[in-house]
């Protein structure tokens, strides 16, 4: 199992290999020709890392976007070159504790300065400017929604990258003058066919996935599908069971995070917090168990 002690995943150093990048939860190092991804327990509320993380976190992300990968590169290609259970290359193997569950080793690419949002239902930012204009990133929808309504269609909704802060959503013509006409055409038929896929697995499996937000590289000009798929982090997922349009679901994400913050005298501002040990433990049970229902396995 790997080491899931806080102060190491949440500031993880491998001596003698290049660190790149350290974002909110993945820290992305230099191997040469490949990069490797490390996805932290870190976790961020509001867009604030809180000072501890979600044990285990990390495993749950990496773990699933494999299944993922496995499940869609048939026919969509992606930028895994290691397979979850691979052995790590000879260097890295000193830091099997650390790393061995939560890395993987990928190709380098060119990412799109956009990101590939799908929404199957009416919820978050997309409810809120619904409500305003019957329109979600510029796209008419029908009258009469609710919250959390199903949509006739998928629909593709892209947005900015935002280093810091949040991402913007934009408008499909906007996406088309950042990344061009075509990829931008093949970015949006990629996500919709993915998403769809996804969806109807899931959903036998118990989990709705509300929407999702994917990211596409070009290597060598030839698009591909990279960083995270399909994880609690970058998706809404609610037990079927459970859902009830006309109000916000029950989910497997941060909500319990989220709850908790609501609840406090803070201004939303860095520093985040410390998480009480009950929200941390009842958190990464809602993470083990979403990887559990999708997967059909234990981690």
């Amino acid at each position: 199992m790997a080491n899931t002690n806080n102060d190491t995943v949440l500031q993880l150093e491998l001596p003698g290999i290049k660190k790149i990048k350290s974002g909110k939860v993945r820290e992305v190092f230099d191997l040469g020709d490949s990069f490797l991804f490390v996805a932290s327990d870190r976790i961020s509320a509001f867009d604030v890392i809180m000072p501890n993380g979600i044990p285990r976190k990390g495993e749950v992300l990496t773990q699933l976007s494999y299944f993922w990968f496995a499940q869609t590169e048939s026919f969509q290609p992606n930028h895994l070159i290691s397979r979850a259970g691979d052995p790590l290359p000879k260097n890295l193997q000193p830091f099997a504790d650390k790393i061995g569950r939560r890395s993987m080793i990928v190709k380098k690419c060119q990412p799109l300065a956009i990101e590939c949002v799908v929404r199957g239902y009416l919820a978050g930012s997309g409810w809120k400017e619904y409500q305003k204009t019957q329109t979600v990133c510029g796209i008419k929808l029908p009258p009469g929604l609710k919250e959390s309504s199903e949509l006739p269609e998928p629909i593709f909704t892209p947005a900015t990258k935002a280093e810091t802060g949040h991402d913007e959503n934009i408008s499909f013509e906007e996406a088309k003058k950042i990344v061009g006409d075509e990829i931008a055409g093949q970015a949006r038929a990629s996500s919709l066919e993915i998403y769809k896929s996804a969806r109807e697995y899931a959903r036998k499996r118990g989990i709705i996935i509300a929407d999702t937000k994917f990211e596409f590289g070009l290597d060598n000009g030839k698009l591909i599908l990279i960083d995270e798929v399909l994880t609690p982090d970058s998706s809404r997922f609610w037990p079927a069971d459970q859902y009830a349009p006309g109000k916000g679901q029950p989910s497997f994400d941060k909500q319990f995070v989220r709850d908790y913050l609501e609840t406090l005298d803070w201004d939303k501002n860095p520093p985040g917090p410390k998480l009480p040990d009950d929200v941390v433990a009842k958190s990464t049970a809602k993470y083990l168990e979403a990887y559990e229902k999708i997967t059909g396995k234990k981690l």
